[in-house]
């Protein structure tokens, strides 16, 4: 056990980390100074200079080397909306580079009030444990009962044990079978679910982290805020009348027009502010079937011919909407696009579960053609509960399914499970073999690149995958922005950084002065374009980093409400910077990621090239992208180019280091730097 202390006070930070040493069984608290916080801000900015300079070059992801870090933001709890999203990060198991994953719920604040910033956990305990932590003291405690649960059957029992205040950042089954497709979720099935991030915290036998503070950061200009607060939360209001007339018909026309030509539309953030506030995610499911977003039959199909709107809309928004009982919003948030429903057999608190999103109904729908809503809440519950990533685990079964029809796999290989495309019920039967690790789920577990690896026997032409990660449900043959994203961030096959649609959603031009200058991306006809795209996706690049340094949700930024996220920095900081003096700072975190790639001995361009369906290699012969093969190659060189990363080794130009004060990257980093 170790006592906490003071921190840094009235700037909206701590100024103070908590560092675990699981094979040590110590915990110390280190303060940071204030020129740390001028330079990354907090969130993903501290968690990359932390990591970056403690992290070991060679060392394996599931070693007790790795340090896994859960952060705060910047803006958390200090009145800002939509500030309610915590990071964890650590070095990736399925990429063997920089992961990260985001979350939302209510563990951020809970974990901002016990003084901290953020907690970084080394080594591995002898047996299991869990670390708690309030703003009075921290201590790790035995985890051996709660081994074994899943995770909201462990979260009720930390709940009560530490009250209902504490909130906890846990992993289930998978996480403790090492899968690598596991995260770590909180509040009943939030995930942060990408990057294999719950493997790590298995290896290191800790079950949750657990956070009950009740100290709030003071801020520099507390009336600011409040008045910024107040003016933000009036332009999020409205949109009455949109609301009544949307329905899954309406989207999904939406969608056969925008697969025909671009509907332009002078404010597209405002009709999305609509359909997250009355639908949630699930908003998408009809529309992205029908214009080409939503990938199909394991990135193989196309939308309006193997899985049209009669389809579609069985497991789109009105059907979500006719089962959700009750919303559910994030910490700080006034949209609320989360829900709550019953699932049909159960009763009591085992009943209750989110109800999926766009990306799951995807996973588990589409992207194997099943139209069985029923299905998809129970795998949606089995994934929540073991703590899986979704997205990989519904493309893992889509996989299985297409080898086995093309006979690379067979019924003696699945234990007699006959998989077939549009068949819910034998993908419920392969999930609960992927979490137990029995059988063909032992193979499955660790994503299509290893399954395939394993396979052999051609596998790994069906084998969708971005650098070892599988690609979210966005293809970038209706955006081309997700595939440059997807090829080259450094966390591959991520959707939630920068596209095409995000640009338009942004506004930049209005916000930044370096975006004045950038072509608009609007427009079917210059959809694939490559010249000028790269300087605008990563502009978007580098607001995303300012928006995880700040902890605040990437929907807040796209609903046509001009968030004031440099202002509330300011207001809480101090600092007085501009919006385009902020984005120096997104651009410096962004680049610091990819440095740490970069000492992993990994590039991009050699590493992450999604597989070949994804950007349309052979060109899809019908559908929306009839046609279309992406020069990703080109894309991503022009992205090189305007980062300033040599174009063969992806090394960061000293020009580009110096202008940012990044000078020592690539030397033995010391300090806090």
């Amino acid at each position: 056990m170790t006592k906490a202390k003071e921190g840094l006070l009235g700037r909206g930070y701590w100024g103070r980390i908590l560092n675990v040493d699981l094979s040590k069984g110590t915990l110390e608290y280190q303060d940071l100074p204030e020129e740390f916080y001028a330079k990354y801000l907090g969130g993903v900015g501290l968690a990359a200079r932390i990591l970056y300079d403690r992290i070991k070059p060679g060392i394996h992801p599931l070693g007790p080397e790795n340090i896994l870090g859960f952060v705060s933001g910047l803006l958390t709890d200090t009145g800002a909306l939509f500030s309610g999203r915590f990071l964890v990060t650590g070095l990736s198991p399925q990429t063997g580079g920089w992961g990260d994953a985001n979350c939302g719920g209510y563990f951020s604040p809970a974990l901002k009030r016990c003084g901290v910033d953020g907690v970084f956990i080394s080594g591995r305990a002898q047996e299991p444990v869990y670390l708690f932590l309030d703003d009075g003291e921290a201590r790790l405690e035995p985890a051996m009962d709660l081994w074994g649960l899943d995770l909201i059957r462990a979260e009720a029992v930390l709940k009560e044990r530490h009250g209902k205040r504490a909130q906890a950042a846990l992993i289930g089954p998978a996480g403790e079978n090492l899968s690598l497709m596991a995260g770590i979720g909180t509040d009943r099935g939030r995930m942060a679910a990408r990057s294999g991030l719950g493997a790590v915290m298995g290896s290191k036998n800790l079950k949750a982290v657990v956070a009950a503070g009740r100290r709030k950061v003071a801020t520099a200009d507390p009336a600011a805020l409040k008045a910024l607060t107040r003016d933000f939360r009036e332009r999020v209001r409205g949109g009455g009348g949109l609301q009544r007339l949307l329905g899954d018909r309406l989207l999904g026309l939406v969608g056969r027009f925008t697969r025909i030509g671009t509907i332009h539309t002078r404010e597209p953030a405002k009709l999305w502010k609509v359909i997250l506030s009355k639908y949630g995610t699930p908003g998408l499911t009809a529309m992205s079937a029908e214009n080409g977003d939503s990938p199909i039959k394991n990135w193989g199909g196309v939308g309006y011919l193997d899985f049209p709107l009669s389809l579609s809309q069985q497991i789109g928004a009105e059907a979500m909407a006719a089962r959700e009982t009750k919303k559910y919003g994030c910490f700080s948030c006034p949209l609320r696009c989360g829900g709550v429903l019953e699932l049909p057999g159960r009763a009591g608190q085992e009943a209750e579960s989110h109800k999926p999103e766009y990306e799951t109904l995807c996973a588990f729908g589409s992207l194997s053609l099943n139209n069985d809503l029923e299905t998809i809440l129970i795998l949606n519950d089995m994934v929540n509960r073991a703590g899986l990533d979704s997205i990989s685990c519904g493309a893992v079964a889509a996989f299985a399914v297409e080898l086995l029809e093309e006979g690379i796999i067979t019924r003696a290989d699945t234990g007699g499970l006959d998989l077939s495309w549009g068949d819910g019920r034998s993908i419920i039967r392969l999930v609960e073999m992927i979490i137990q690790r029995r059988g063909i789920g032992d193979v499955l577990a660790d994503g299509v690149r290893l399954a395939a690896e394993r396979i052999g026997r051609g596998a790994d032409r069906y084998a969708v995958h971005c650098g070892g990660v599988e690609p979210a449900m966005h293809d970038p043959k209706y955006d081309p922005g997700y595939g440059l994203a997807y090829y080259c961030e450094p966390t591959p096959g991520r959707h939630t950084i920068t596209s095409q649609t995000y640009l338009d959603l942004w506004l930049f031009e209005k916000q930044f002065k370096r975006a004045k200058k950038i072509s608009a991306l609007s427009g079917r006809k210059q959809r694939f374009r490559i010249e000028d795209k790269a300087q605008g996706l990563a502009l978007g690049s580098f607001f995303k980093m300012v928006v995880d340094c700040a902890g605040v949700c990437l929907f807040g930024t796209q609903i046509g409400a001009r968030i004031p996220l440099g202002e509330w920095i300011n207001a809480a900081t101090g600092m007085g910077l501009t919006n385009d003096e902020y984005l120096v700072i997104g651009e410096r975190v962004e680049q610091l990621r990819h440095a740490f790639n970069l000492r992993q001995g990994l590039n991009p361009l050699r590493d992450f090239k999604p597989h070949p369906r994804v950007y349309g290699d052979p060109a899809p012969e019908k559908g929306p992208a009839k046609g279309i093969t992406l020069d990703l190659d080109g894309m991503a060189r022009d992205f090189y180019r305007v980062m300033g990363w040599d174009e063969d080794s992806g090394t960061i130009l000293p020009a580009r280091l110096k202008e940012l004060g990044l000078e020592g990257l690539g030397k033995t980093a010391s300090g806090n730097g």
